[in-house]
Protein backbone atom coordinates (compact mmCIF):
# COMPACT_ATOMS: atom_id res chain seq x y z
CA UNK A 1 0.00 0.00 0.00
CA UNK A 2 3.00 2.19 0.96
CA UNK A 3 4.53 1.78 -2.31
CA UNK A 4 1.01 2.49 -4.49
CA UNK A 5 0.97 6.07 -2.73
CA UNK A 6 4.82 6.97 -3.25
CA UNK A 7 3.98 6.05 -7.02
CA UNK A 8 1.13 7.70 -7.03
CA UNK A 9 2.83 11.14 -5.08
CA UNK A 10 5.10 10.12 -7.99
CA UNK A 11 3.05 11.03 -10.73
CA UNK A 12 0.71 13.89 -8.91
CA UNK A 13 4.48 15.68 -8.98
CA UNK A 14 5.40 14.94 -12.69
CA UNK A 15 2.69 15.79 -13.98
CA UNK A 16 2.38 18.92 -12.09
CA UNK A 17 5.68 20.46 -12.37
CA UNK A 18 6.47 19.08 -16.26
CA UNK A 19 4.38 21.73 -18.13
CA UNK A 20 4.78 24.41 -15.02
CA UNK A 21 8.26 26.28 -14.76
CA UNK A 22 9.00 24.91 -11.60
CA UNK A 23 11.07 22.26 -13.09
CA UNK A 24 9.95 18.90 -12.94
CA UNK A 25 13.75 17.43 -12.74
CA UNK A 26 14.23 19.11 -9.71
CA UNK A 27 11.36 18.22 -7.57
CA UNK A 28 11.54 14.80 -8.77
CA UNK A 29 14.97 14.95 -7.35
CA UNK A 30 14.16 16.40 -4.45
CA UNK A 31 11.34 13.65 -3.97
CA UNK A 32 13.91 10.61 -4.45
CA UNK A 33 16.20 11.71 -2.32
CA UNK A 34 13.89 12.38 0.89
CA UNK A 35 11.78 8.86 -0.35
CA UNK A 36 14.85 6.81 -1.31
CA UNK A 37 12.54 4.33 -2.94
CA UNK A 38 15.33 2.00 -5.36
CA UNK A 39 12.10 1.69 -8.50
CA UNK A 40 11.82 5.70 -8.60
CA UNK A 41 15.65 5.27 -9.70
CA UNK A 42 14.82 3.26 -12.77
CA UNK A 43 15.52 5.28 -16.04
CA UNK A 44 12.40 2.85 -17.54
CA UNK A 45 10.18 4.53 -14.81
CA UNK A 46 10.92 7.96 -15.56
CA UNK A 47 10.95 7.56 -19.43
CA UNK A 48 7.05 6.52 -19.23
CA UNK A 49 6.28 9.21 -16.14
CA UNK A 50 8.08 11.60 -19.46
CA UNK A 51 6.05 10.12 -21.99
CA UNK A 52 2.57 10.45 -19.81
CA UNK A 53 3.63 14.53 -19.34
CA UNK A 54 4.49 14.46 -23.73
CA UNK A 55 1.95 12.24 -24.25
CA UNK A 56 -0.79 14.66 -22.78
CA UNK A 57 0.49 18.25 -23.94
CA UNK A 58 1.16 16.33 -27.66
CA UNK A 59 -2.98 15.85 -27.05
CA UNK A 60 -3.73 19.23 -26.00
CA UNK A 61 -1.96 20.69 -29.24
CA UNK A 62 -3.28 17.70 -31.65
CA UNK A 63 -5.25 19.91 -34.18
CA UNK A 64 -2.32 22.43 -34.10
CA UNK A 65 0.13 19.69 -34.58
CA UNK A 66 -2.06 17.90 -37.74
CA UNK A 67 -2.73 21.27 -39.27
CA UNK A 68 1.29 22.27 -39.04
CA UNK A 69 2.08 18.93 -40.45
CA UNK A 70 -0.24 18.97 -43.21
CA UNK A 71 0.78 22.89 -44.15
CA UNK A 72 4.80 22.00 -44.50
CA UNK A 73 3.88 19.21 -46.46
CA UNK A 74 1.60 21.74 -49.09
CA UNK A 75 4.65 24.39 -48.83
CA UNK A 76 7.41 21.34 -49.77
CA UNK A 77 5.68 19.47 -52.58
CA UNK A 78 2.64 21.20 -53.28
CA UNK A 79 3.01 23.69 -56.18
CA UNK A 80 -0.10 25.88 -54.36
CA UNK A 81 2.10 28.58 -52.12
CA UNK A 82 -0.42 29.96 -49.66
CA UNK A 83 1.16 32.46 -47.05
CA UNK A 84 -0.03 30.17 -44.03
CA UNK A 85 1.68 26.89 -45.73
CA UNK A 86 4.68 29.30 -45.54
CA UNK A 87 4.51 30.42 -42.63
CA UNK A 88 4.09 26.82 -41.05
CA UNK A 89 7.15 26.08 -42.71
CA UNK A 90 9.14 28.64 -41.16
CA UNK A 91 7.81 28.00 -37.54
CA UNK A 92 8.84 24.64 -37.92
CA UNK A 93 12.32 26.03 -39.19
CA UNK A 94 12.19 28.16 -35.63
CA UNK A 95 11.76 24.71 -33.65
CA UNK A 96 14.70 23.08 -35.41
CA UNK A 97 16.95 25.92 -34.75
CA UNK A 98 16.00 26.42 -31.18
CA UNK A 99 16.48 22.74 -30.90
CA UNK A 100 19.73 22.91 -31.70
CA UNK A 101 22.34 24.40 -28.68
CA UNK A 102 19.90 21.93 -26.45
CA UNK A 103 21.09 18.78 -28.80
CA UNK A 104 24.69 20.26 -28.69
CA UNK A 105 24.75 21.03 -24.73
CA UNK A 106 23.32 17.69 -24.13
CA UNK A 107 26.08 15.40 -25.77
CA UNK A 108 29.19 18.20 -24.94
CA UNK A 109 27.73 18.19 -21.23
CA UNK A 110 25.98 14.93 -20.62
CA UNK A 111 28.92 13.97 -17.61
CA UNK A 112 28.78 17.49 -16.09
CA UNK A 113 25.01 16.93 -15.39
CA UNK A 114 24.52 13.82 -14.30
CA UNK A 115 26.79 14.37 -11.68
CA UNK A 116 24.50 17.15 -10.48
CA UNK A 117 21.42 15.31 -10.82
CA UNK A 118 22.33 14.41 -7.18
CA UNK A 119 23.99 18.09 -5.97
CA UNK A 120 22.01 19.58 -3.81
CA UNK A 121 23.90 23.12 -4.01
CA UNK A 122 22.99 22.55 -7.69
CA UNK A 123 19.11 22.27 -7.66
CA UNK A 124 19.37 25.55 -4.87
CA UNK A 125 20.97 27.78 -7.18
CA UNK A 126 19.10 26.29 -10.03
CA UNK A 127 15.85 27.60 -8.60
CA UNK A 128 16.93 30.81 -7.84
CA UNK A 129 18.12 31.26 -11.40
CA UNK A 130 14.79 30.00 -12.63
CA UNK A 131 13.21 32.27 -10.02
CA UNK A 132 14.92 35.41 -11.20
CA UNK A 133 13.87 34.98 -15.03
CA UNK A 134 10.09 34.18 -13.87
CA UNK A 135 9.95 37.42 -11.76
CA UNK A 136 11.75 39.84 -14.68
CA UNK A 137 9.38 38.45 -17.55
CA UNK A 138 6.27 38.76 -15.24
CA UNK A 139 7.05 42.68 -16.13
CA UNK A 140 6.60 41.85 -19.89
CA UNK A 141 3.52 42.10 -21.61
CA UNK A 142 4.42 41.72 -25.88
CA UNK A 143 2.93 42.42 -28.46
CA UNK A 144 5.33 40.48 -31.26
CA UNK A 145 4.23 37.22 -32.76
CA UNK A 146 6.16 34.12 -33.79
CA UNK A 147 6.24 35.07 -37.53
CA UNK A 148 8.61 38.29 -35.79
CA UNK A 149 10.53 35.84 -34.11
CA UNK A 150 14.10 35.72 -36.01
CA UNK A 151 16.50 33.14 -36.94
CA UNK A 152 18.84 34.69 -34.24
CA UNK A 153 16.27 34.98 -32.12
CA UNK A 154 15.71 31.70 -32.14
CA UNK A 155 18.89 30.40 -31.57
CA UNK A 156 18.91 32.38 -28.27
CA UNK A 157 15.79 31.07 -27.05
CA UNK A 158 17.78 27.36 -28.05
CA UNK A 159 20.42 28.34 -25.44
CA UNK A 160 18.25 29.76 -23.24
CA UNK A 161 16.41 25.98 -23.26
CA UNK A 162 19.90 24.06 -22.97
CA UNK A 163 20.39 25.78 -19.47
CA UNK A 164 17.52 24.24 -18.57
CA UNK A 165 19.46 20.46 -18.76
CA UNK A 166 20.73 21.11 -15.37
CA UNK A 167 18.22 19.96 -12.77
CA UNK A 168 16.03 22.69 -10.62
CA UNK A 169 16.31 25.03 -13.66
CA UNK A 170 12.91 24.77 -15.37
CA UNK A 171 12.94 24.25 -19.50
CA UNK A 172 9.62 25.64 -19.41
CA UNK A 173 10.47 28.98 -17.50
CA UNK A 174 13.34 29.29 -19.38
CA UNK A 175 11.24 29.30 -22.59
CA UNK A 176 8.48 31.05 -21.63
CA UNK A 177 10.74 34.07 -20.34
CA UNK A 178 13.18 34.00 -23.09
CA UNK A 179 9.91 34.63 -25.07
CA UNK A 180 8.68 37.19 -23.14
CA UNK A 181 11.27 39.09 -22.75
CA UNK A 182 12.01 39.13 -26.31
CA UNK A 183 8.61 40.67 -26.73
CA UNK A 184 6.04 37.72 -27.82
CA UNK A 185 2.82 37.49 -27.53
CA UNK A 186 1.52 35.59 -24.54
CA UNK A 187 -0.50 33.23 -26.57
CA UNK A 188 1.98 32.96 -28.40
CA UNK A 189 4.66 32.53 -25.99
CA UNK A 190 2.81 29.46 -24.37
CA UNK A 191 2.70 28.45 -27.92
CA UNK A 192 6.17 27.98 -28.96
CA UNK A 193 6.92 26.62 -25.56
CA UNK A 194 5.24 23.58 -25.65
CA UNK A 195 5.97 23.07 -29.82
CA UNK A 196 9.86 23.06 -28.58
CA UNK A 197 8.98 20.84 -25.67
CA UNK A 198 8.50 18.24 -28.51
CA UNK A 199 11.39 17.64 -30.18
CA UNK A 200 13.83 17.33 -27.02
CA UNK A 201 11.00 14.42 -25.60
CA UNK A 202 10.53 12.71 -28.67
CA UNK A 203 14.48 12.68 -28.65
CA UNK A 204 15.42 11.52 -25.09
CA UNK A 205 11.96 9.18 -25.38
CA UNK A 206 13.87 7.53 -28.49
CA UNK A 207 16.86 7.18 -26.73
CA UNK A 208 15.42 4.91 -23.82
CA UNK A 209 13.28 3.31 -25.46
CA UNK A 210 14.85 0.29 -26.96
CA UNK A 211 16.24 -0.17 -23.40
CA UNK A 212 12.76 -0.40 -22.28
CA UNK A 213 11.17 -2.98 -24.50
CA UNK A 214 14.21 -5.31 -23.80
CA UNK A 215 13.39 -5.08 -20.23
CA UNK A 216 10.03 -6.63 -19.81
CA UNK A 217 8.59 -4.93 -16.32
CA UNK A 218 7.36 -7.47 -13.70
CA UNK A 219 3.34 -7.52 -13.34
CA UNK A 220 3.58 -6.04 -10.04
CA UNK A 221 5.73 -3.35 -11.17
CA UNK A 222 4.20 -2.96 -14.66
CA UNK A 223 0.47 -2.19 -12.23
CA UNK A 224 2.12 0.37 -10.16
CA UNK A 225 4.04 2.12 -13.41
CA UNK A 226 0.55 2.19 -15.58
CA UNK A 227 -1.21 4.00 -12.33
CA UNK A 228 1.70 6.60 -11.86
CA UNK A 229 1.43 7.03 -16.00
CA UNK A 230 -2.51 7.82 -15.62
CA UNK A 231 -1.75 10.52 -12.51
CA UNK A 232 1.05 12.05 -14.55
CA UNK A 233 -1.03 12.53 -17.63
CA UNK A 234 -4.20 13.86 -15.95
CA UNK A 235 -2.13 16.40 -13.58
CA UNK A 236 0.19 17.37 -16.87
CA UNK A 237 -3.80 18.05 -18.53
CA UNK A 238 -5.04 20.28 -15.39
CA UNK A 239 -1.27 22.06 -15.10
CA UNK A 240 -0.76 23.02 -18.61
CA UNK A 241 -4.65 24.45 -18.60
CA UNK A 242 -3.51 26.07 -15.02
CA UNK A 243 -0.14 27.76 -16.49
CA UNK A 244 -2.14 29.27 -19.39
CA UNK A 245 -4.29 31.40 -16.77
CA UNK A 246 -1.43 32.25 -14.49
CA UNK A 247 0.54 33.51 -17.51
CA UNK A 248 -2.68 35.10 -19.23
CA UNK A 249 -3.53 36.95 -15.57
CA UNK A 250 0.06 37.89 -15.38
CA UNK A 251 0.67 36.12 -12.31
CA UNK A 252 3.58 34.31 -13.39
CA UNK A 253 5.87 35.74 -10.22
CA UNK A 254 3.49 33.07 -8.45
CA UNK A 255 6.24 30.69 -9.59
CA UNK A 256 9.23 32.79 -9.26
CA UNK A 257 8.38 33.21 -5.46
CA UNK A 258 7.44 29.63 -5.10
CA UNK A 259 10.57 28.94 -6.44
CA UNK A 260 12.84 31.11 -3.89
CA UNK A 261 10.45 29.77 -0.96
CA UNK A 262 11.87 26.10 -2.08
CA UNK A 263 15.36 27.30 -2.35
CA UNK A 264 15.35 28.59 1.13
CA UNK A 265 13.74 25.32 1.91
CA UNK A 266 16.76 23.27 0.64
CA UNK A 267 18.90 25.51 2.42
CA UNK A 268 17.43 24.90 5.71
CA UNK A 269 16.75 21.31 4.75
CA UNK A 270 20.47 20.52 4.32
CA UNK A 271 22.51 22.69 5.40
Amino acid sequence: MIQLIFFIIMGILQGLTEPLPISSSGHVTIFKQIINVPYFNNLDYLVILNFASFLAIFIIYYKEIKTLTINIYQHLFSKDKQAVFQENFNFFVLLIISSIPTFISALLLKNIIDKSLTNINVLIISFFITAIFLLIASFKNGKARIKDISKIKALLIGIFQSIALFPGISRSGMVLSSLMLLNIKKEDAIKYTFFLYFPISIASFLLEIFNFLKNPLPSYLLILYSISFIVTFLCTWLAYNYLVKIVHNNKLWYFSIYCILLSIFLIIYYH
